[in-house]
């Protein structure tokens, strides 16, 4: 098809705006799937998705729509709208020429409306505005026409509105796409260069590779390089998604498609590479960052004998994830496990339920953690995922944690409340933009483990389930942070070590040597719990101990007898302290990690 007539373009979106919803009024209104194989969310393959009602993996699609008498080719993809999965957006804008930008009309800007606002600006894309749920009775049309003016500096005429629940505007906005999304450049005379904005694996064929084809054509047959690997393959089979793989002949300059090769390796295709002739010159396109993993935790096998199923199952679900990572650690309580690393805690949240219900193996989750920067006294720098790895306190210079920058919009009446969460967090203020009289974009600069745990959920309940957030990672900054261990009879217990700032020290210990106090049962001496920074104890509790009434059967004579027994059981006891091992059940460990 000629570049004139088609058009390339992405749906981006705060999360629950409708991306899903209007990708399925597009798939109906072009009749790119049949009445009888229609179903809500059809571009949303995984179980998970359905349920949870969330996109998590980008999907593109390819349609026809005819506009004034001319056959139009629209490669559309829809995209997550998570800030966890702000990576699957920025990839799939790259493959665009322009993006719809959705905003719900009763709920507004929102925090992710305005990063993925960012993130086409980044990638010069046209982006048309468009309101979403005009149909509801709390939809506030031109008050959030208004805020989103303000932001792109457009007409609030030119804002277009729509209802992908009930279609009413869809057609309007295919044709609005047409017109003021812009054909895609390219020569299709031109030797190959393509774009590979994502990949997954497939059981039968391998690697899937998704591309835009730039300059050029790619067929069925032909020798092809990877400019990033310099690996050299023979392209297999070439498709389009209309939504399901369909072979075709060949993509042309301009054209959204896939391409297998007989790859067998997931990691063997770098998402953002050049597809080339072998042997050509072409040089590569602008390609990617790579995804950094922001969140670490343990998993480790509930039954220590199902370590190797647990190691085939997250290497199953690393085919298809190229953010997710992981790595053998051993724990001294827990036993072998891995170190897994994911883009946020709904990222970990996802590939835990998937790994538990695809593999059905029962995992122990270890408290999520940041990375660290350990800085050596010789002048080496050292990462840290896990506090237990932290070097010695002797030999570290300074310690480094992950700062993010946080952009919360919020009611106007609600800034107190969060600027004085924000400062408790640690938090450094940046600036404050007025949407307009009642709402509110707050930025901060603050640790990255001070929003992990429960900042969140603070914040909506602070602004009455109104307020919303995004942040993105700016760097490492120094900090006064020490290890926090945790020591049970007098033993380190080191899956329950943290990296805390001494400010806050104290008080987490106390929490959680509290927490073991309820959930270890008591043995027949007592057992001390401690919390050490160093060799330095900040805070006990103990255990007592089981007592036995030795004097029980003592029903008289002379009083010798009873401190006779006394002294015998006291004996006892120390020999059973020095010999005795604490257990501690599985229960203390969940209750002890998982706290807020």
């Amino acid at each position: 098809m000629e570049l004139e007539r088609i058009r390339n373009f992405s749906i981006v979106a705060h999360i629950d705006h409708g991306k899903s919803t209007l990708a399925d009024r597009f798939l109906e209104r072009t009749g790119a799937v049949a009445a009888r194989d229609f179903r809500d969310q059809l571009l949303d393959d995984m179980e998970l998705e359905r349920e949870r009602g969330i996109t998590i993996k980008a999907r593109a699609v390819r349609l026809f729509h005819t506009c004034m008498g001319k056959k139009y080719m629209l490669n559309v993809i829809d995209t997550p709208g998570h800030v966890d999965f702000t990576y699957e957006v920025s990839r799939s804008l790259k493959a665009c020429d322009g993006a719809v930008l959705l905003v719900d009309a009763s709920q507004g800007v929102e925090a992710q409306t305005i990063s993925n606002i960012y993130l086409c600006m980044e990638n010069n894309l046209d982006i048309l505005p468009v309101l979403n749920k005009i149909d509801l009775k709390t939809a506030r049309v031109d008050e959030v026409r208004q805020e989103i003016s303000s932001i792109l500096g457009v007409d609030p005429s030119e804002i277009m509105g729509v209802s992908a629940k009930t279609g009413e505007g869809v057609d309007a906005l295919l044709e609005e796409i047409i017109t003021r999304v812009p054909a895609p450049k390219g020569d299709p005379e031109a030797p190959l260069q393509a774009l590979v904005f994502d990949a997954v694996f497939d059981e039968y064929k391998g690697v899937v590779i998704y591309v835009r084809i730039v300059n050029g054509i790619l067929t069925r047959g032909q020798r092809v390089q990877m400019a990033g690997t310099g690996r050299n393959y023979e392209v297999a089979q070439v498709g389009v998604f209309s939504p399901k793989q369909e072979q075709v002949e060949s993509l042309g300059a301009g054209q959204v498609g896939y391409f297998t090769a007989a790859i067998k390796r997931l990691a063997d295709v770098r998402i953002g590479d050049t597809v080339r002739w072998k042997g050509s010159s072409v040089e590569a396109l602008p390609g990617y960052r790579d995804p950094l993993p922001m969140v670490f935790c343990g998993l480790y096998p509930a039954i220590a004998t199902e370590f190797e199923s647990l190691r085939k199952a997250l290497a199953k679900l690393s085919l298809n994830d190229a953010s997710f990572t992981f790595e053998p650690e051993t724990s001294e309580a827990l036993g072998f496990g891995f170190r897994c690393g994911f883009l946020g805690l709904l990222h970990m949240e996802i590939v835990q339920e998937r790994l538990e219900r695809e593999s059905g193996i029962e995992a122990i989750q270890t408290a999520p953690s940041v990375s660290y920067e350990a800085l050596l006294e010789n002048g080496t720098e050292e990462v840290v995922h896990s506090a237990s790895k932290l070097p010695d306190a002797a030999v570290i210079a300074d310690i480094r944690e992950p700062m993010a920058e946080v952009s919360m919009i919020i009611p106007s009446d609600s800034i107190g409340a969060i600027m004085k969460l924000c400062e408790d967090r640690r938090g450094s203020y940046v600036s404050t933009q007025y949407l307009s009289q009642t709402r509110v974009v707050l930025t901060y600069r603050m640790p990255m483990a001070e929003i992990m745990y429960d900042f969140f959920d603070i914040l909506k309940s602070a602004t009455k389930g109104y307020g919303t957030m995004d942040y993105h990672f700016t760097g490492y900054a120094a900090a006064d942070l020490v290890k926090l261990d945790i020591l049970v009879a007098e033993k380190r217990v080191d899956a329950l070590s943290t990296i805390v700032h001494r400010s806050e020290a104290e008080g987490r210990g106390r929490e959680l040597i509290r927490i073991l106090q309820k959930k270890i049962p008591r043995h027949l001496f007592q057992i001390p719990l401690q919390a050490a920074i160093g060799g330095r104890i900040i805070a006990r509790e103990n255990i007592r101990q089981l007592a036995k009434n030795v004097t029980a059967k003592c029903y008289g004579g002379d009083v010798s007898r009873k401190r006779k027994l006394l002294e015998r059981q006291k004996e006892g006891k120390k020999r059973m302290k020095q010999v005795g091992r604490v257990s501690i059940p599985q229960e203390a460990f969940l209750a002890a990690l998982k706290r807020k």
